[in-house]
């Protein structure tokens, strides 16, 4: 990892230079958009960046063409990789995985109040045998809980209090801490307010517009809304844009599927259903706006760098969230005052409270009813800790990164994200098997325990801004696993470069809920990969720097147990007993990974498929075109306006299934030299090879536009995006959905030009 002490605050990422290549080219759109000079940067200049010197990583510059990387290149170094997969499968030990998971949720482990954990974080890497291994930090502007109240008035009287407290367990240890994490939102804006109250539902885009539409009022009224279907800061920032003045967030029991107390089940700790005290704390900064710190949007956050303003990044007006046993009597009191829920559109007839006695009305509360919301927060800026460790490969602009945060809004996190932090040690120590036994990889690998993810992914949004030169010419892919196991079911996102890699890793890792022996992953798994959003540390990597990112792990099925995200019940008590006692899916998920790394480090040829990535393409347009058909634009031009630009798809995937083919027919003849030693074939063969493997590594890098959306500049990539106003779900093509649904046809043209200049920039680089 190179030094940035002498880059710019404000990096560029390097794109193919695009040629002219077809008559469709030559005579753009009406509103044609030309590129920033900035992006067509060649690799040359990558190069000079990367010149630039090195703390962690330490090899000889890229080798030349004319030699091999090792004497025994294509077959693995040290050891075969038939060997390598069987310690990367047999090492890892469900009694040591318990013991990391014990370990990282025996306390408190805030952003910015780990350093201890982020040192023995280091230290095990290093007895693991990764000696590169060290604490990166990081100066961030976050805040810490001070106080807070929430109280329902009765004519100024207080009719109930919340305590704003989650029940001690005696069953669970953690939960009865002193030093426990009080419920608060990261973010949040400090303030008093006294006012009327409404019922918001989720607080969704559409449901304020509903709310609009049927006339209740909303200036200077407290919101209160339901956790769930789009990140929770944007529920406040729509609370914010409709003049009210405060929000309070709880859990509804409607949205935990069939494991409630309504339908029998006895609540945590005595069974699967919800603890009712439970509370969910989180973040509310515009994660769709900008993630990372939010004074520092850009570049990274070193101590003496230039502060930028907070607005329109994180919420102007107060907010708290709140437990459904609290939340009864503050909706009780709107029974009868204004419309039912029910009145409303189908997203409206939801909530698992009726049992409790609410109606679910929408109010406004009457002016005698009102809300005291309470909420008082340090902000300052302060250090957070990543850890890094470092394997380094025979070529050293070849990397891949592996990453999972450490950091936790409670003293538990065993789900989100210590099962990620307790699997990704289990994975280190066994390539530290491998390392021990001579293996050294093709390619570097790099792994990151990344601090200050729950606040808005700050550790790895810094560390890539600050090292964007280095990562946007050396990085392969990157691989993410925050929860990665709370329940039965097999999850991941990823680019579509990766599909056929993980397809693969999961076809070779024995499934946990096999219902027949020898089953994989792969075979109790359905197969779907979605699409990238946002909401973990894979954003930056995807997003703002182009790299091929996946995020992977096991998901809640519905008739799994209930997982306390993000309150004191996502404990070690509760992961042991309820969300993967034996830790199988620890290991499976930590299995899952090591495989996936090895194949992409290891293999001659990466293991990509850009045809899947045309596929994907062709895919996301169609849903582009379902949305045009619904717009405000002119119907007869919808079906022209897109022609250019399927042609262009059309043209890529023609491209990308002859790159894909010539990539597998070398991969072959390489195959052809196990065990025969022939230096001089190989070393005709690798110059081949290092082409492949570039094209592929920077064909992610392709689809960043310089520019960035035109709502939010950070992100760069014109395929994948987090919704605007949903925050964790992926948007395809985003710049183009938004103009479709602004309904400016300006600007529908202007990204219609620029995603197909970006396109035909893929082209040239499999062309080469």
């Amino acid at each position: 990892m190179p030094s940035s002490e002498q880059t710019p605050l404000i990096q560029r990422v390097p794109v193919n230079e695009i040629r002219q290549r077809y008559s469709h080219s030559t005579i753009r759109r009406f509103c044609t958009v030309a590129l920033s000079s900035t992006l067509i940067v060649c690799i040359i200049t990558a190069l000079a960046l990367y010149a630039v010197g090195s703390s962690l990583v330490i090899g000889d510059d890229p080798p030349k063409k004319e030699y091999i990387p090792h004497k025994s290149w294509p077959e693995s170094e040290g050891i075969s990789y038939n060997k390598l997969k069987n310690i990367l499968l047999d090492t890892p030990d469900a009694k040591q995985v318990r013991e990391w998971s014990k370990y990282y949720t025996a306390g408190p482990h805030l952003a910015g109040k780990n350093l201890s954990q982020a040192e023995w974080t280091r230290d095990r890497w290093q007895e693991f045998g990764i000696k590169q291994s060290e604490v990166v930090s990081y100066d961030v502007f976050i805040n810490y809980p001070i106080d807070h109240r929430l109280a329902l008035l009765k004519d100024g009287k207080v009719k109930f209090e919340a305590t704003l407290e989650e029940d001690v367990l005696e069953d669970d240890p953690t939960t009865g801490m002193e030093e426990r994490v009080p419920v608060f939102h990261g973010y949040s804006a400090n303030g008093n307010v006294t006012a009327q109250y409404v019922y918001c539902n989720y607080g969704t885009y559409e449901d304020f517009e509903d709310l609009k539409k049927a006339k209740v009022e909303l200036k200077d009224k407290i919101a209160v809304v339901k956790y769930g279907r789009i990140f929770r800061g944007l529920k406040i920032k729509r609370a914010e844009d409709f003049g009210m003045v405060g929000v309070v967030i709880y859990t509804d029991p409607y949205d935990d599927g069939p494991m409630t107390e309504e339908n029998g089940y006895e609540p945590y700790p005595a069974g699967p259903a919800r603890q009712p005290s439970s509370v969910q704390r989180g973040s509310v900064s515009y994660l769709s706006i900008a993630p990372g710190d939010p004074t520092t949007i850009g570049y990274p956050s070193k101590p003496g760098v230039p502060r930028q303003s907070t607005d329109g990044k994180i919420p102007r007006i107060p907010s708290l969230p709140l437990s459904y046993a609290e939340a009864i009597p503050i909706l009780k009191a709107l029974n009868g005052h204004g419309p039912k829920a029910s009145s409303f559109s189908s997203s409206w007839q939801t909530g698992g409270l009726g049992y409790k006695g609410v109606k679910y009305n929408i109010g406004p509360s009457p002016p005698s009813l009102t809300l005291n919301l309470v909420n008082e927060q340090e902000y300052v800026t302060t250090p957070i800790w990543n850890t890094i460790g470092i394997i380094n490969g025979s070529i050293s602009d070849e990397v891949i990164v592996i990453g999972n945060h450490r950091d936790a809004w409670i003293a538990g996190g065993a789900g989100d994200p210590n099962s990620g932090s307790a699997a990704l040690n289990e994975v280190i120590r066994s390539f530290g098997v491998a390392l021990e036994k001579g293996w050294k990889p093709l390619r570097t690998i790099v792994f990151a325990s990344w601090d200050g993810e729950e606040y808005g992914l700050i550790g790895s949004t810094e560390w890539v801004e600050e090292f964007l030169p280095w990562l946007s010419h050396a990085t392969v892919a990157y691989i993410n696993m925050d929860v990665g196991a709370k329940g039965k079911v097999f999850r991941t996102s990823a680019a579509p470069l990766l599909n056929k890699a993980i397809y693969e890793a999961t076809s070779a890792v024995p499934s946990p809920n096999q219902t027949i022996k020898g089953q994989t992953v792969r075979d109790t798994w359905n197969g779907h990969i979605s699409t990238m959003g946002s909401g973990s540390d894979f954003t930056a990597f995807q997003d703002f720097a182009g790299i091929a990112s996946i995020d992977i792990g096991f998901d809640s099925a519905e008739n799994d147990p209930v997982y306390h995200y993000h309150s004191n019940y996502d404990s070690f008590y509760w992961m042991d007993n309820y969300g993967d006692p034996g830790f199988e899916y620890h290991l499976a998920v930590a299995k899952i990974i090591a495989l996936l790394t090895a194949q992409l480090c290891e293999t001659p040829i990466v293991n990509f498929n850009a045809t899947d990535y045309a596929i994907g393409l062709a895919n996301y347009l169609d849903s582009v075109k379902t949305l045009a058909s619904k717009s405000s634009l002119d119907a007869d031009s919808q079906t022209s306006i897109f022609a250019s630009l399927e042609t262009s798809i059309a043209s890529f995937k023609e491209t990308s299934s002859a790159f894909d083919a010539k990539a597998q027919t070398l991969a072959s003849s390489l195959a052809s030299l196990h065990g025969k030693h022939d230096r001089r074939a190989a070393a005709e063969l690798y110059p081949q090879a290092r082409s492949i493997n570039t094209a592929y590594k920077l064909l992610e890098r392709q689809f960043l536009y310089d520019e960035g959306l035109d709502s939010r500049s950070w992100f760069k990539h014109v395929v994948f995006a987090p919704g605007l106003w949903t925050g964790y779900a992926g948007a395809t093509f985003p710049g183009l959905v938004e103009a479709f649904e602004a309904g400016d046809k300006e600007m529908v043209m202007k990204w219609l030009d620029i995603i197909e200049m970006r396109v035909d920039g893929a082209i040239s680089l499999l062309e080469g």
